[in-house]
Order: C-alpha cells, then sequence, then structure tokens
C-alpha cells in the first residue's frame, strides 16, 4: 500500500515537472518568435520596393524578389568603407577593453592595498553617470588635441582602464579561481604579471568572450559618438552610413534601402553572438559566484 502510494507520488511529480518544463519551453518559443519577427520583417522589405513594404497586409515572401537593391545601396554610397571603417573601431574598443579592463581587474581581485574595496566601488559608481554628462568636457579636450574629425575619440577612451562594467565582469571572475593557483605559479617563479597573462587569462575565455561580444556590438551600432566627433564622409562607420540613406536628395525616400542597410548591419551582430554564445553563457553565469 505504501509502495503504490509512493509510486503515485512520484509519477505526480514527474508529471508536475514536465508539465513545467513544457509551460517554460512554450513561453521561450513565443518569446523567440516575438523577438524573431522584426529582423523577418527587415530582411523581406529588403528585398521588395517602397510600394510593397508598407502594404496592409504583411507580404513575407517578396514577389518578385528584388536582389538590386543591395546592389544600388553599395553602389551609391560606399558601405565597404563604412563596413571597414567600424572595423576598426570595434576591434580596437574590444582589445582595448579586454587588455585594460582585465588588467585593472586583475589589481583589484588578487592584489592587496589599502582601500582597495573603497576604490572598487568608486569605479563601479560611474557606471551610474549617463555618459551625457561628461560630453561636452570629452569633446572640449579631444577638440584641444585636435583630434575632431579622427578616430582618436572613439579609441583612446578605451585605453585608459577599458570601463567599469568590464572591470567589474573580469574581477568577479578573478575572485571565483582558486588563489593556490597563483602561490604555485609564484613558487615557480612567476611575477605578478606572469601569473596574469599565462594563468589567469587563459582561464578567462568565458568572460573575455561576454565582454568582446558586449564590445563588438556596442561599438558596431554606435551612433551618438561617431555624430558627434566625425565630420568626413570617408572616415563614416555603418550607422552614420545608414543615417545619411534617407536624406540623399536624388533617391527620394527609399525604404527598401533602409532595410538593406539594416540587415547588413544585423548581419555581423550575429554571426558574432552565434560564434561566442558557449562562452557568453558562461561568462555571465560564473561573474557573480562571488564577491
Amino acid at each position: 500500500m505504501r509502495g503504490a502510494i509512493v509510486r503515485r507520488h512520484g509519477l505526480g511529480v514527474a508529471a508536475t515537472r514536465t508539465l513545467g518544463h513544457a509551460l517554460l519551453y512554450t513561453i521561450l518559443t513565443l518569446g523567440a518568435v516575438v523577438a524573431v519577427i522584426p529582423m523577418a520583417w527587415t530582411l523581406s522589405s529588403s528585398l521588395k520596393d517602397t510600394a510593397h513594404i508598407f502594404t496592409p497586409k504583411v507580404q513575407w515572401i517578396p514577389n518578385p524578389i528584388i536582389w538590386q537593391n543591395y546592389i544600388d545601396l553599395f553602389a551609391k554610397l560606399p558601405f565597404l568603407r563604412f563596413i571597414g571603417n567600424t572595423m576598426i573601431i570595434v576591434v580596437s574598443n574590444v582589445v582595448s577593453a579586454i587588455l585594460t579592463g582585465s588588467l585593472v581587474a586583475y589589481a583589484f581581485a588578487r592584489l592587496r592595498a589599502p582601500g582597495r574595496n573603497a576604490l572598487f566601488m568608486l569605479v563601479i559608481s560611474t557606471m551610474l553617470l549617463p555618459s551625457h554628462v561628461t560630453l561636452i568636457p570629452r569633446y572640449i579636450i579631444f577638440n584641444w588635441l585636435k583630434m575632431i574629425d579622427t578616430y582618436g575619440p572613439l579609441i583612446i577612451p578605451g585605453w585608459f582602464g577599458g570601463g567599469a562594467f568590464e572591470i567589474f565582469l573580469f574581477r568577479q571572475f578573478f575572485l571565483t579561481l582558486p588563489v593556490e593557483l597563483d602561490d604555485a605559479a609564484r613558487m615557480d617563479g612567476c611575477g605578478t604579471l606572469r601569473i596574469y597573462w599565462s594563468i589567469m587569462m587563459p582561464l578567462s575565455r568565458p568572460v573575455i568572450a561576454t565582454i568582446g561580444i558586449f564590445n563588438f556590438i556596442w561599438a558596431w551600432s554606435d551612433l551618438f559618438g561617431p555624430l558627434i566627433y566625425l565630420n568626413s564622409m570617408e572616415k563614416f562607420t555603418l550607422s552614420l552610413g545608414l543615417a545619411i540613406v534617407r536624406r540623399t536628395a536624388d533617391w527620394g525616400t527609399r525604404w527598401e534601402l533602409v532595410m538593406v542597410g539594416a540587415v547588413v548591419s544585423i548581419i555581423p551582430m550575429l554571426i558574432t553572438f552565434f560564434l561566442g554564445q558557449k562562452y557568453f553563457v558562461q561568462g555571465i553565469a560564473l561573474t557573480g559566484i562571488k564577491g
């Protein structure tokens, strides 16, 4: 009798767990569909003409498919140059965020110094400061340095400590690594920088991928910074190129070309995320384990 009750109870728990999983997967699937719909509409619209984009009934499969839209965009604007300019800024921001952010975070996580935790809290508190507050002082400084209409204002700040967010993620991850690794390395004759480069960084692939993806997406899609500091079209980034698509007088408003530009700008971000998805999830999961 007792065995039958236990079996029925076990079946009830299993059924409840299965139902919960099914409900969770259903919600996640619906969320994924909602997230994909705008992307699918953009891709579909990039292969139509303007007259067929804003129809009362959405035509998901274009008829006819107009591949000429992609040729027109690259023929009328130097989009390959825009992409190259953007890659210069993106690569510099990603590398600087990883290198300088990890160095500062390593000092906070491993080096013993008076007021270390208070200084770390001060660094983290800068995340509450909107970037617009420092916009005018930064512009004045770079104008004084004769760097307006150059990539300097978009590249140089990243080499001074990365950013508070990057420092936080790296520090939290470093705290999850055993201190015994440092002790063993010092017994073998390694110095502080050798431990950082040869031990801590190879073990930090998840957080490196996380910060790399975040900074790639931010720098790739940044419009505000290039809009403030860049004036010459040959130095424009992809975001600025998209902003001027609608303003080219001899086109009129060709929304299909706007959609083509959006597709071109989205693809690299999707590829970057999917390639680093495994490490990205691990990095987010591990950085909050120990404080």
